[in-house]
């Protein structure tokens, strides 16, 4: 679904290194821009080497017409903060930068068929899922639900058919595979694990009490 990230790769978080963020130099408008045209440029990829119409489909659809909510963000506190220079007579009212949330949301068309649901929801799930730190089983079933959600209550999936039964396995699905993913580095809260070593030393116990009644 992501081939149009070839384009220009080093603007995109999987491929941006500590301490060198092209985003730095660019106003949020135009990082939110440059995000965008991945999925133009991935159709147009996908159209030249005349891939499956369906594959060109779910690369056109992916993303459907949700927000790239970091840069949206970005560009609000960046008004405010003029807008304060503006009431502290730094700055005047011309210097606003206008902030539009269309500017900040992929074109579209929404998801139009099952497959297609689903895959952009993976997409989500799994971009998302890099910022996890100390992930937990709870910290991954609170990702998945929160972004479910949210593309549910965006309206992300309505034109895809997808019933809220396939919705539901679909998460656990998901939740399952990132448990997976993140087995050896999934950390456990402290209550969990605190039962696990008592459990353990409850067993322990009773077997030493097992082998002093055995007179061994």
């Amino acid at each position: 679904t992501d081939i149009g990230k070839l384009h220009k790769p080093e603007y995109f978080i999987e491929n941006i290194n500590n301490g060198n963020n092209p985003h730095d130099e660019l106003t949020p408008t135009m990082s939110a821009l440059v995000i965008i045209a991945h999925v133009k440029e991935g159709v147009d990829m996908a159209l030249k080497k005349r891939l499956n119409s369906q594959i060109v489909d779910v690369i056109e659809q992916h993303h459907g017409n949700s927000m790239i909510s970091f840069f949206y963000h970005r560009a609000l506190e960046q008004q405010n903060e003029v807008r304060e220079r503006v009431e502290n007579g730094e700055a005047n009212e011309d210097d606003i930068p206008e902030v539009s949330e269309n500017n900040f949301r992929y074109p579209g068309p929404l998801p139009q068929f099952k497959e297609s649901g689903i895959i952009s929801l993976a997409d989500a799930i799994e971009s998302a899922s890099r910022t996890l730190q100390k992930p937990t089983p709870g910290k991954i079933t609170q990702l998945v639900d929160e972004i479910v959600n949210s593309r549910i209550l965006d309206g992300q999936l309505k034109d895809c058919d997808l019933t809220l039964k396939e919705i539901t396995l679909i998460s656990d699905s998901f939740k399952t595979t990132l448990r997976s993913m993140f087995h050896n580095r999934i950390t456990y809260p402290k209550d969990e694990t605190e039962l696990e070593l008592n459990g353990s030393r409850k067993n322990k116990d009773k077997s030493r009490s097992g082998t002093n009644e055995n007179g061994s």
